[in-house]
C-alpha cells in the first residue's frame, strides 16, 4: 500500500503536468546547428500587434533542452492576430564571445484558428537561422 501512494501522486502530477503543456498554445525550441545540441539561456519575447505596434505580451528563457514550453501567457486565451517571437541571439553569442550577424531574431506569424498549438522552432548559427511551424 505505502508504495501505491507515491506511485499515484507521481501520475497524477504528470497527468496535470501534460494536461497544463497541452493547454498552452505556443512553444518555442532552439537548435544550435553547429553542435546539433539544444541553445539552453536564449531570451525570447511574444509580442502581438495591436493596429501599428508591437505589444510585449511575455518572455521567457530557453531550458536545458532549448525550449520554453509554455510561450503564451497562462491566465490569456490566444486570439486571431498577428504576433511575433523575437529571439535574442545577440546575447547567447556574446556569452559564448562569438561573433554573429543576428543579434535578434524576429518570427512574425499569423494566428488564425485559435484551438490549435503553435509550435517556432529555430535552427541557429551565427550566420544563419531557419524556422518553420512545427507541432
Amino acid at each position: 500500500m505505502k508504495r501505491l501512494i507515491p506511485l499515484t501522486l507521481a501520475l497524477a502530477i504528470a497527468a496535470i503536468s501534460s494536461t497544463a503543456l497541452a493547454a498552452n498554445p505556443l512553444s518555442v525550441h532552439i537548435l544550435d546547428l553547429q553542435t546539433g545540441t539544444p541553445t539552453a539561456g536564449v531570451t525570447v519575447t511574444l509580442e502581438q500587434k495591436t493596429g501599428n505596434d508591437w505589444r510585449q505580451l511575455a518572455s521567457g528563457v530557453t531550458d536545458a533542452q532549448g525550449r520554453v514550453a509554455k510561450m503564451y501567457p497562462l491566465d490569456k486565451t490566444i486570439e486571431r492576430g498577428d504576433y511575433r517571437i523575437v529571439f535574442k541571439t545577440g546575447e547567447h553569442y556574446a556569452r559564448l564571445k562569438q561573433e554573429t550577424f543576428f543579434p535578434e531574431i524576429p518570427v512574425q506569424f499569423h494566428v488564425e484558428k485559435t484551438d490549435q498549438h503553435y509550435h517556432i522552432p529555430l535552427l541557429l548559427s551565427p550566420f544563419g537561422f531557419s524556422t518553420y511551424r512545427g507541432n
